[in-house]
């Protein structure tokens, strides 16, 4: 399939459609709910996704997790639930199914623990594996399971963990998660309360990967908890945590007394973080930079925001290449005229890093051989190109104007987003508009969290299996060659 892009890297000419990218570290606030006193525990939290973390890169539904188990069991002698708001759509919080947003997976992560688990800093943790060992070569990861008993009285075994997670990641093909998984070579139950995962060749992050909710072992069709779920409507889910020994853990006396129950509820943004401003909410979950200036307003602002850093994908993809877009330079021309610190300057957010790239550098065997697009060359340069181009279309087709419509998300910051983007195109002569209608836009927001810190996650994302409408074959080829490879030089070769 040819790909239709504008903004190739220098080692992939062909690479996928994308106008612009940015990755930034986000710096969190230190302040953090230690007390269910609602004066201080009152909190917002927004992940604005385009992000880079410097260390391990938290999957932004599973550091949720370790916060709202933190809530349950910090309050002493109260009796009512700690209430949860998470921005999303009504049947995304009770959703089935590999396919889920951000509220399913927050539910998911909450009662269905994998052999891993994501702490509050993006840090690994023990799930259903009590420990762990990667071998010398980097291909075979070896999990010893807890030991304790499920409802019902059967223990949990090696067999029983190996046949969920085998289920789970046959159940994720023609996903992008599901391709991430695919130096998986076999998964294996060796003794009682071991299982070993032998991959094709190393993967820096594999354990990430593992975290994610999708990957949660349910034995039964029964979750593992270390909560459990009981819809209490059409928009809201009550969480109760298991007891120690119900997650493998030595038994705690008295335990209960420090622990409250959680209320889950879903909503827009807008209903959210009115709620929350009206004292109904302790903490709201799931905010992106759409909607990150709700916060600003009313008496919204009293509460504590907290953003969280994430490594990931913001950029504007290329839904149809046609009229202008339909010349690999003219869409070149529309990367070229961003100035992408600009873009970002209204929003506040200390520590962006923009980037030219679709893979960000740094990450974790980053041979460092790709740099930057268009090196050595300003931003008026850049624009008198980006300028020149665009009068030759206008040339060839009777002095119009190239119109182009945009589809963004729903919020105040998508209208802050799109003032700037118009603003700039307005530079090199091109008109931007607000697409009435997402299928027939030309162009069109994609904001993705990564769930691993590797470039592979990154291409699989313009992977043609999932994305055929903006892919290279040529690239999914060298993504292959990458799962095969056992050099770590030479996979890092195919994936820069």
């Amino acid at each position: 399939m040819a790909s239709h892009s504008i903004t190739k890297s220098i080692r992939r000419p062909s690479a996928h459609r994308s106008l612009w990218r940015a990755s930034c570290p986000i710096r969190s606030r230190p302040d953090r709910a230690r007390t269910l006193d609602r004066s201080k525990i009152r909190k917002l939290r927004l992940t604005p996704r385009p992000s880079l973390d410097r260390a391990a890169p938290p999957m932004r539904a599973l550091a949720l997790l370790p916060l709202i188990l933190a809530l349950a069991a910090c309050g002493r002698g109260g009796d009512g639930a700690v209430e949860v708001a998470v921005i999303g759509e009504p049947a995304e919080l009770f959703a089935s199914g590999n396919r889920l947003a951000p509220p399913g997976e927050l539910l998911r992560a909450a009662t269905t623990q994998g052999l891993v688990q994501l702490d509050e800093a993006g840090q690994l943790v023990p799930g259903i594996a009590e420990r762990w060992i990667v071998t010398d070569d980097g291909e075979s990861y070896i999990f010893r399971i807890r030991e304790f008993d499920l409802p019902g009285g059967r223990s949990l075994n090696a067999r029983a963990v190996q046949q969920s997670l085998s289920r789970a990641m046959a159940g994720l093909e023609d996903t992008t998660l599901g391709l991430d998984l695919a130096q998986v070579r076999d998964v294996r139950a060796m003794t009682g309360r071991v299982i070993e995962i032998r991959l094709k060749s190393p993967m820096p992050g594999f354990l990430q990967l593992l975290a994610q909710p999708e990957l949660g072992i349910t034995i039964s069709g029964q979750p593992t908890g270390p909560m459990t779920s009981t819809r209490a409507g059409p928009v809201e889910a009550v969480l109760a945590a298991l007891p120690p020994e119900a997650r493998g853990l030595p038994a705690q006396p008295d335990w209960a007394k420090d622990v409250r129950g959680l209320r889950v509820s879903v909503g827009s943004a807008a209903a959210v973080t009115r709620a929350f401003s009206d004292g109904r909410y302790n903490v709201v979950l799931g905010g992106t930079l759409a909607t990150l200036p709700l916060v600003d307003v009313g008496p919204l602002s009293r509460g504590t925001v907290r953003l969280d850093s994430a490594l990931g994908l913001f950029g504007l993809d290329v839904r149809h290449a046609r009229g202008f877009l339909a010349d690999s330079t003219n869409r070149e021309a529309l990367a070229m005229a961003l100035d992408r610190d600009e873009l970002i300057k209204p929003f506040n957010l200390a520590g962006w890093i923009a980037t030219t790239r679709l893979v960000p550098p740094g990450l974790a065997g980053d041979p460092g051989v790709v740099g930057e697009r268009w090196q050595g060359m300003d931003l008026d340069a850049r624009r008198a190109v980006a300028a020149g181009r665009v009068a030759r279309w206008r040339a060839a087709n009777g002095g119009a104007t190239p119109l182009l419509g945009v589809a963004l998300p729903d919020g105040p910051g998508s209208d802050t987003l799109f003032d700037g983007l118009a603003a700039q195109y307005r530079t090199i002569g091109v008109v931007l508009a607000r697409a009435e209608d997402a299928g027939r836009a030309d162009l069109a927001l994609r904001d993705r969290v990564a769930r691993y810190g590797g470039p592979r996650w990154f291409l699989n994302q313009f992977h043609c299996g999932v994305s055929p409408a903006i892919c290279s074959e040529d690239v999914d080829f060298l993504a292959g060659l990458a799962v095969d490879t056992r050099d770590p030089v030479a996979q890092a070769n195919y994936l820069a």
